[in-house]
């Protein structure tokens, strides 16, 4: 029997049927009021207090006995109808939807194609909520009353080692539980959901429960049934359709508002007018057309863009445009760049520009004459007219006081204090320096580096050296008055590497030894940044400061800090002083250096509280990159951090940079999220920004978007190359608008959602309590799913949860977002931690994130070593796992590999070279260099998962059954927490329950 109304669109108002096959052409997204202000509160009024009421008690006990479960839970119960009324009054009547493959709904006639103008962009991901092929759909089984805690959810042969559904097709409908009172499916009674308060008298119990708890009620017992994990949407099946159907082929950016492959999977794409999704993606591709539709769907319109991403040698590198002294050709009202979006008209000789509609004239250099259709005849020959993405030479007017920049500088910046010396931290750091000054980075058409470079090492004073190519020996100048920081030397100071490569590895050799009976362990931090900042500018120069530093800057010194790390602000409404820095000396410095184009990155290698809010301040204002080593020893993790040093140096970086972010009439950009600085709301200045940085930015309506010319976006960054170039690198990037709410849903991007909200919320982390924030989260993601549920799905029961196919998994990953140790503290996570992975997300790009917060599990003894393609990844749960298994689990700053107590001993010894788990040693953090089949293969795959991340991932190894197990349980994020935070199947009950409340 067909499931009613799985993917029947309706129309949000008066606009008639949906396209040809129900399926509507591709669209972006509307945006939500803008969630985290200044105050992080809802733009609609008061935040919604969505979950009084006192915290659960767990009585379940947890599958694994060893570690006790704490009561916290992260999230509260569901408040009253009546806080919800404003949003209830917008929804009624509720759905669940399935994941489809594209095909119509039942009787609504043959799939059509999605428009015409999407006939020809190559396989889109299905815009259908979910539905089966044939046309009907198939529940799961009913639920078993096998499911204590901890065991299978599935006979034997259809729990399959890669985590995908067996019998059940993947994209068979889900059906939650429904609410108390009601049956599910064909009349099989409900296991109590762990959400909400379930009856009068009932004891509350939140998502989060252990999985099989009973749930406490004062009311009649009924029977313990569990949801299935493997009929709810998987991550896993989401990534692996997509890479079936997208993998390995061409994209090309021909056709505005379509929808790219997902960042997981590996294509090539060609660039035919729209910028590539390796440089913008969108939370939405298809606009709505007014503002009350976006406040509507409460869907954010956001664009994450990675200006200088990394591009395969196998796709085209960006084309650079010299047009001479007249410099690029530019709206006159506007200043939007000349980009495919202008059209030429009157013979060539105007051009109306795409953004603002005025008219301007060509410029008589410029002039071509048209074709029949109103082309120019070069069109093909301009990168800036047929390319999406492309770079201009920029001229004297684009430069600080009208004169050519000068090649940028690095400046090593030693803490030489006395842990430093005797842990041989400062010996690694100089032996590495003179492998990587080999390597710094240059334009392609360079024999040497044009950036030069400096040295400093400090501890509670600053020393400068002279590296001069003519002197025999290096000199040393100390500033002991840290309180007025200036460079004693200008000449000599930086330098090239080339000409002094001997003087400078002179000095890197005295380095450990002049400081070795030092016993100073005070050191500044401040003060050198002031340094560093202070000889850049007194060379008139860009540049970047890599600062080594390992402790809490006590000496007496601006800056200066103390321990302020207070476990009793956790859980309370002042917890989020914890995220800010504790003095006002840090702000107005960073402030500076992104006035002189000074970008800080900081190596950090903390034994005990450094107060990372602090310190890292001014690496994430200046477009720098916090790297953080704990407990750094020699032997253990040199290689870690030499991995980092290496990439950090060879990147391609822009320095000095300014970013504006330009739309067409009816919408603007009006919030920025990344490594920035901001003195004005149009200008995102940054130090520097390199390929692994990404900014977030957000859109509002400000009128109507017309769906014929859709919502024109043009991203310029004005920066200067590593040879002191000054260029300007522009993104173009089409969307479709749309008055149908249903065009939205199936255009956005799920992963570009979450790096949106991950952004939003770290970013309101500082002015708002926790609780708070994952409130909004929770009702915002409710929000969006009533609304599709009332507007976009045919009517069915509300004991179903319709989701959008492009949003099926969106709890899973809102769910890891709640989780995350930023927003939920746990009590072996500490505060320096939190603010280290805040700072992070605040810079991450799309794919970043997505591995971030949803990490990639692998089976390794599965491992077929004739293969080079890995394991097919698994879901992040513990009922995965197996004790005869190894499993290597990855999230872009750890990795683990866990060993099962009953690991092959065959593969033990392939990987370890020891006869057994038991002589497994895990205080290893690399593999052993073996040279048989099983070593390699692994050692290979993990080199794969490594590739393209911009941190070095730490090897840990975890045996079954051993404390440290308890870390690596973490990632698990499809279970639910041992601090707090829901199980996925907990969190989409709770998120069912909250739809079903606003929809009543």
């Amino acid at each position: 029997m067909p499931q009613p109304g799985i993917g029947m669109m309706k129309p949000a108002g008066p606009l008639g049927a949906a396209a040809p096959g129900g399926m509507l052409p591709q669209g972006h997204p509307p945006h939500g009021p803008h969630q985290f202000g200044q105050n992080g509160a809802h733009a609609q009024g008061p935040p919604l207090q969505r979950f009084p009421g006192p915290p659960p008690v767990n009585s379940a006990a947890p599958s694994y006995a060893p570690y006790s479960p704490s009561t916290q839970s992260s999230y509260p119960s569901p408040v009253s109808t009546s806080s919800v009324a404003q949003l209830g009054t917008q929804l009624s009547a509720m759905h669940v939807d399935s994941y489809g493959s594209g095909m119509a709904p039942p009787g609504q006639g043959p799939p059509g194609p999605p428009s015409a103008a999407a006939a020809f962009q190559g396989p889109s991901r299905s815009p259908q909520p979910t539905i089966l092929q044939p046309g009907s759909q198939v529940l799961p089984p009913p639920p078993t009353a096998l499911n204590g805690p901890g065991a299978s959810p599935l006979p034997p042969s259809t729990h399959r080692q890669d985590g995908l559904p067996g019998p059940a097709p993947p994209n068979a409908q889900y059906q939650p539980p429904p609410l108390p009172g009601q049956t599910l499916g064909p009349g099989y009674p409900l296991q109590q959901a762990n959400y909400g308060p379930q009856m009068a008298g009932a004891q509350l119990s939140y998502p989060g429960g252990f999985p099989g708890g009973p749930a406490q009620m004062a009311g009649p017992p009924q029977p313990q049934k569990k949801l299935d994990p493997d009929s709810i949407p998987s991550p896993i099946q989401v990534i692996e359709n997509d890479r079936a159907t997208r993998g390995g082929q061409v994209y090309t950016t021909n056709t505005r508002g379509q929808i790219p492959p997902l960042v997981t999977t590996d294509c090539t794409i060609q660039d035919q007018g729209n910028a590539s999704p390796r440089y913008i993606r969108c939370t939405t591709y298809c606009f709505p057309c007014t503002s009350d539709m976006a406040k509507q769907a409460q869907i954010p319109l956001a664009a994450i863009i990675k200006p200088f991403a990394t591009i395969p040698s196998n796709e085209t590198p960006l084309y650079l445009v010299n047009h001479g002294e007249t410099g690029p050709v530019r709206c006159n009202r506007c200043k939007a760049y000349m980009c495919p979006f202008m059209q030429f008209i009157e013979g060539g000789r105007r051009y109306q520009c795409g953004f603002c509609s005025c008219v301007n004239d060509v410029p008589p250099f410029y002039f071509q004459h048209l074709d029949h259709i109103g082309r120019r005849l070069d069109h093909y020959e301009k990168p800036e007219l047929s390319l999406g993405s492309y770079e201009y030479v920029a001229t004297l007017d684009y430069c600080r006081k009208n004169k050519p920049p000068n090649p940028p500088a690095f400046i090593f910046m030693i803490d030489v204090s006395y842990s430093n010396i005797k842990n041989g931290l400062v010996k690694l750091i100089c032996e590495e320096l003179k492998t990587v000054l080999e390597k710094l980075p240059k334009e392609g058409q360079e024999e040497t580096s044009s950036l030069r470079v400096g040295f400093i090492t400090y501890n509670k004073v600053l020393h400068f050296f002279n590296v001069k190519s003519t002197l025999a020996r290096p000199q040393m100048m100390v500033v002991t008055d840290v309180s007025e920081v200036f460079v004693p030397l200008l000449d000599g100071f930086l330098v090239s590497y080339q000409e002094s490569q001997s003087v400078i590895h002179n000095l890197l050799d005295q380095i450990p030894e002049m400081f070795a009976d030092s016993n100073e362990n005070e050191t500044v931090f401040a003060p050198v940044i002031q340094a560093g900042m202070e000889a850049l500018k007194a060379a008139d120069c860009p540049g970047k400061l890599f600062i080594f530093h390992s402790s809490l800057p006590t000496a007496e010194a601006p800056g200066k800090l103390k321990n302020r790390d207070d476990k009793k602000l956790i859980n309370t409404d002042k917890e989020k002083i914890l995220f800010q820095p504790q003095t006002n000396v840090y702000d107005p410095l960073a402030k500076d250096c992104v006035a002189h184009g000074c970008c800080v990155t900081l190596f950090l290698f903390p034994s005990q509280y450094v107060d990372v809010a602090s310190l890292g301040l001014v690496p994430q204002l200046t477009g720098g990159t916090l790297y953080k080593y704990n407990n750094f020893q020699v032997h253990l993790d040199s290689q870690q951090f030499l991995n980092d040093l290496r990439n950090d140096i060879e990147k391609k970086i822009g320095f000095d940079a300014i970013m504006r972010v330009r739309t067409s009439t009816g919408f603007r950009a009006t919030d920025f999220f990344g490594g920035i600085y901001m003195n004005n709301t149009t200008d995102v200045e940054m130090a520097a920004i390199d390929c692994d940085k990404a900014v977030t930015v957000e859109f509002k309506h400000d009128d109507k978007l017309s769906e014929d010319s859709g919502a024109l976006i043009q991203c310029a960054v004005l920066y200067t190359t590593v040879s002191g170039q000054r260029r300007l690198r522009i993104h173009n990037l089409g969307l479709n608008c749309s008055s149908q709410l249903a065009d939205l849903y199936k255009s956005c991007e799920t992963d570009a959602l979450i790096n949106f909200f991950a952004k939003s919320a770290f970013k309101a982390v500082l002015h708002q309590p926790l609780k708070v924030i994952r409130e909004i989260l929770v009702n915002q993601t409710a929000h969006m799913l009533a609304c599709y549920r009332k507007n976009c799905a045919s009517p069915s029961a509300a004991s179903q949860l319709i989701l959008p196919d492009s949003m099926k998994v969106l709890p899973v990953y809102m769910n890891c977002l709640l989780k995350n140790c930023v927003l939920l503290s746990r009590p072996e996570i500490s505060t320096d931690e939190r603010a280290y992975q805040r700072q992070l997300v605040m810079t991450m790009g799309v794919a970043d994130s997505q591995l971030f917060f949803y990490p990639q599990l692998r089976p390794i003894h599965t491992l077929d070593v004739k293969s080079t393609t890995l394991p097919a990844a698994i879901r992040c749960s513990e009922s995965r796992l197996s004790e005869e298994g190894i499993f290597l689990l990855a999230n872009g700053l750890n990795m683990f590999l866990w060993l099962g107590v009953s690991s092959p001993p065959e593969l033990i010894q392939g990987i370890f070279n020891v006869p057994s788990f038991a002589h497994v040693n895990t205080d290893i953090t690399l593999l052993p260099e073996l040279g048989n089949p099983y070593s390699q293969t692994l050692r290979m795959i993990m080199g794969i998962i490594q590739q393209k991340r911009p941190y070095s991932m730490k090897l840990t190894i975890v045996k079954q059954r051993e404390q440290p197990e308890m870390v690596f349980r973490q990632f698990l994020v499809e279970d639910k927490g041992l601090y707090g935070g829901s199980s996925y199947v907990d969190f989409l009950c709770c998120v069912h329950k909250e739809i079903c409340q606003l929809l009543n």
